[in-house]
């Protein structure tokens, strides 16, 4: 299972694609709503996430987390301490951790990316704390995957698509959707 974590303010491109990407790969993908269900993207798109940070767990069931970018998206998931222990439940049992655009400043923010290459959105490499910064548009270090912005999603969702189902999976998944 992978959580995908929306706070107010999310990028919704950033979310919505790769949500969709890891779902038609064949993903459990449960959208975590940070302080509440009902959350509204950086541009005006109000979704339901299917529970909220009260009521998810961590537990072994968790495979990888995801956090989408965005202002104030960005900025709420590095209020939330949901987010934080997730991040810290998940390096202590050595699972994915990604994040897209503004959002891997909260994992620089939170020492996740200390000896790790990591991408981000033009402005934020200075809080990628402990980072050796890349300007690609996906990386991958270990179990962390970063990447840049909205226009880089389809390759950040296909990318992990690839390493948490498999790349059969994700090259079927691309195909379908054109991408090859």
């Amino acid at each position: 299972m992978i959580y995908a974590f929306l706070a107010q303010g999310f990028e919704e491109i950033e979310a919505i694609t790769v949500i969709d990407i890891l779902r038609r790969a064949g993903k459990e993908v449960v959208t975590v709503g940070i302080g509440g269900r009902n959350i509204t993207g950086a541009h005006g798109i109000a979704v339901t996430a299917d529970t909220d940070d009260q009521s998810a767990q961590l537990d072994e069931r968790l495979e990888m987390v995801f956090l989408p970018g965005g202002m104030p998206g960005t900025l709420n998931l590095d209020k939330s301490d949901f987010v934080e222990k997730a991040l810290a439940y998940c390096m202590a049992n050595d699972l994915y951790i990604s994040a897209i655009c503004a959002a891997p400043s909260v994992l620089g923010h939170k020492g996740v990316l200390e000896g790790k290459k990591a991408s981000c959105y033009p402005g934020f490499e200075k809080e990628l704390k402990g980072a050796e910064v890349s300007y690609d548009p996906v990386s991958v270090d270990g179990r962390v995957i970063t990447s840049r912005g909205p226009a880089t999603a389809m390759a950040f969702g296909l990318k992990l698509a690839e390493i948490i189902a498999s790349a059969e999976a994700a090259k079927k998944t691309g195909e379908g959707m054109l991408c090859s």
